[in-house]
């Protein structure tokens, strides 16, 4: 089998070994939370890092681009350290670390007293392999649109020495939103749908990475789909996308999604074409 024969289908297997039958450099856009530190039980699959990534490297396109989202357990009074551990391994392969964004949780569940806050964010590391070559940043507004700042210069970001000789222009309308993105886990009603996995995403995180580093058509790959949060939105988007895992039983979750967004795409396209035919 080869790249085409996985593409918009939910497979169960060993994602290593899967991902050995696809072609060279086939993949715009790479989304996935691989399972970390026995946070969670898997059904007790475990995976292998290293292979993975080199695998991944191999499938990646040139300007191609992995989001990796992960965190680090605590164990006896010190957090691990995967997720640093394996940013850099990324790198190793040859992979860039293109940017470390945050994922803050709305809604983090409570911790027992640790002598420590309690943890609200996971790490979403951005890598890609070379130059980044889709980015469709998301704008939102600025706070202070069209204000003009009296007296007030911008800071010079040279190498050499900064200064503040360049004066301010009124502030813009919208800007590039920040690198921290915050989302409420598991409450809304899409969301719902994946309560049969252990450790979901958000649909609007894999929503939000696949508008600003994919476009229409684009071959999105999730290596470990688990309910198929990834697929589900990259089918919304008008995407091409593979899911990968090795779980029988999330699998079929990740297969129910889909038909669901079956239905959603179908009530999107009517619904756009009564809307088309009362405008006539």
């Amino acid at each position: 089998m080869k790249t085409k024969d996985y593409i918009n289908r939910i497979t169960q297997g060993d994602c290593l070994e899967v991902m050995k039958s696809f072609d060279n450099e086939c993949v715009d856009l790479v989304i996935t939370s691989p399972p970390y530190d026995g946070l969670r039980n898997y059904n007790g699959y475990i995976f292998d890092f290293e292979g993975i990534v080199k695998e991944l490297f191999r499938v990646t396109k040139q300007g191609g681009v992995v989001v990796w989202v992960i965190g680090d357990a605590t164990i006896n009074g010190s957090e691990t350290g995967t997720s640093f551990k394996q940013a850099l391994y990324f790198k190793e392969v040859g992979f860039n670390l293109h940017d470390t964004m945050i994922f803050k949780k709305t809604n983090p569940i409570p911790q027992i007293y640790r002598k420590r806050y309690n943890n609200q964010f996971e790490f979403m590391f951005v890598f890609s392999k070379g130059v980044v070559k889709t980015h469709n940043p998301i704008m939102v507004d600025c706070l202070h649109a069209g204000l003009k700042l009296n007296g007030t210069t911008y800071k010079n970001y040279s190498k050499n020495t900064q200064e503040r000789n360049k004066m301010a222009k009124p502030v813009k309308d919208q800007k590039i939103k920040g690198n921290i993105w915050e989302y409420v886990v598991g409450k809304n009603k899409e969301d719902q749908e994946a309560k049969g996995h252990p450790a979901p995403f958000p649909c609007e995180l894999a929503q939000d990475h696949i508008l600003s580093w994919s476009n229409e058509g684009d071959l999105v790959l999730d290596p470990m789909c688990g309910s198929g949060t990834t697929c589900k939105m990259a089918k919304r988007l008008y995407r091409n996308y593979i899911g990968l895992d090795i779980s029988k039983e999330y699998c079929q979750i990740a297969e129910e999604r889909l038909k669901i967004e079956n239905n959603f795409n179908l009530w999107t396209v009517v619904n756009h074409q009564q809307g088309v035919a009362l405008a006539e």
